[in-house]
């Protein structure tokens, strides 16, 4: 069966990944591990390019070379949304009488991933690019793309949940033909190397990872 997987890369870093030693994930090979009988034509990965930020100013040089390593699979595209920061007022959850009750909070909210993910989604069902679609993510705004490629295009489409210890949210298994679960079985078997090498040089495991 012709499958493409669609990656929502901050649900699966922030339910599967984060601080584990699995963040070297080469997407390629887990397609491959979560769907061995399948030949995978595409996996479609989208996520936001990532700025400094007090506390953690490494992080986006520990993604820009996940990105390099992700350039240099085949037929792995990624798509890019963007954050948009600013100053939020927010009320207190416990205002203290006498005192303020809202206060100023820097609030980065991720732009334009999800959006990406269903398009990309549906167009390529319509060009009848798989006869399976594969949705990694738990965020139950898909649940209307995916369930029009299911009754709409008459394509299956399968939800793999890369929370381990949550059930996906009803609206969005119900939309699916099946659900999968991503273990660590499956992520254990898909690293990258250490080092890779792209027409820049040489690409290192961010360290700690």
């Amino acid at each position: 069966m012709i499958t493409n997987l669609y990656v929502d890369g901050f649900n699966l870093y922030y339910r599967a990944l984060k601080d584990t030693p699995f963040r070297w994930l080469d997407l390629r090979r887990l397609a491959e591990a979560l769907f061995p009988n399948d030949t995978i034509r595409k996996v479609s990965y989208f996520t936001a390019r990532l700025d400094a930020r007090p506390g953690n100013a490494g992080q986006p040089q520990r993604q820009l070379m996940y990105l390099r390593a992700l350039a240099t699979l085949p037929d792995v595209e990624v798509y890019y949304g963007a954050f948009r920061s600013g100053v939020k007022r927010r009320p207190l959850a416990a205002p203290v009488p006498g005192l303020p009750s809202h206060v100023l909070v820097r609030d980065s909210e991720e732009k334009g991933s999800d959006v990406n993910l269903a398009t990309r989604l549906l167009v390529d069902g319509f060009s009848r690019e798989y006869e399976q679609a594969v949705v990694v993510s738990n965020d139950a705004d898909f649940a209307g793309a995916m369930r029009y490629v299911r009754d709409g295009l008459g394509l299956r489409v399968a939800l793999v949940n890369p929370d381990a210890g949550n059930a996906s949210p009803r609206e969005l298994s119900n939309a699916a033909t099946y659900v999968k679960r991503l273990w660590k079985s499956h992520l254990r078997r898909s690293r990258f190397p250490d080092t890779l090498t792209d027409s820049v040089g040489t690409i290192r495991k961010p360290a700690g990872w």
